[in-house]
């Protein structure tokens, strides 16, 4: 395993172990880090707990099944804790997120969820957001008119539709628009602005109030980091 692997193993494993009880439904989301969180709900699962989940994404929901993890619907259950990875971690504890494209539903789950963990290696620290460009998800028949308003708001940002010529679809069905708009001083009040946009589902900006903890994978095992507040 390498090991870069081996932290996100280190780290989604941990938070597992840390904040899940045998009994809890809990939130999982999507990507490469997620996925080992997903993988130690399933050794917990097959060792006789009681743990459902709510999955964030067609991958994730396929992950679950074949470890065995009973799934159920968003909403049929209140959702103990969410555990999921981030694309960037300010140190206030904003969050881009939506690299994998599982933005609306990830955020969904971190809104419902009791507590949200949020598990990341040291590459996704960042002082401040921007670095990694803002996912936006928007209905298609919006896109032209979205990709428009937010340039005439932004001058300064770069904004791609993802994909490209094959565009990229949700599991809603809509498209992504990635925009770069470099460091980004206020991303509460950037998410409230873009949503404001008709045709904008969601955005990628996650308010430091909705997460509960961060942890951290490295050669070490895994941490957790206290948010530096303004």
């Amino acid at each position: 395993m390498l090991a870069a692997d081996e932290a996100k193993r280190a780290v989604g494993f941990a938070a597992v172990d840390r904040y899940v009880r045998d009994g809890t439904c809990i939130g999982l989301g999507t990507g490469t880090t997620a996925r080992w969180a997903i993988e130690r709900v399933g050794e917990r699962v097959a060792a006789g707990e009681r743990i459902v989940a709510v999955a964030t994404s067609f991958p994730s929901e396929v992950l679950c099944r074949e470890r065995a993890i009973p799934l159920v619907a968003f909403g049929d259950r209140e959702i103990d804790v969410a555990i999921d990875g981030a694309d960037e971690v300010a140190a206030d504890w904003a969050l881009t997120k939506g690299g994998g494209g599982a933005l609306f539903r990830e955020k969904a789950v971190a809104l419902a969820a009791r507590s949200f963990v949020v598990i990341v290696t040291p590459e996704k620290l960042v002082a401040k957001l921007g670095a990694f460009a803002t996912p936006v998800e928007v209905v298609p028949f919006s896109l032209v008119a979205v990709a428009t308003a937010i340039a005439a708001a932004n001058p300064a940002a770069r904004i791609d539709r993802r994909g490209g010529a094959t565009p990229f679809v949700t599991d809603n069905g809509n498209a992504i628009l990635d925009c770069a708009f470099g460091t980004i001083d206020d991303p509460v009040a950037l998410d409230a602005a873009l949503r404001q946009i008709h045709g904008v589902v969601a955005t990628g900006l996650f308010a430091p109030r909705l997460t509960s903890a961060v942890l951290v994978g490295d050669a070490d095992g895994a941490r957790e980091l206290s948010p530096q507040l303004p």
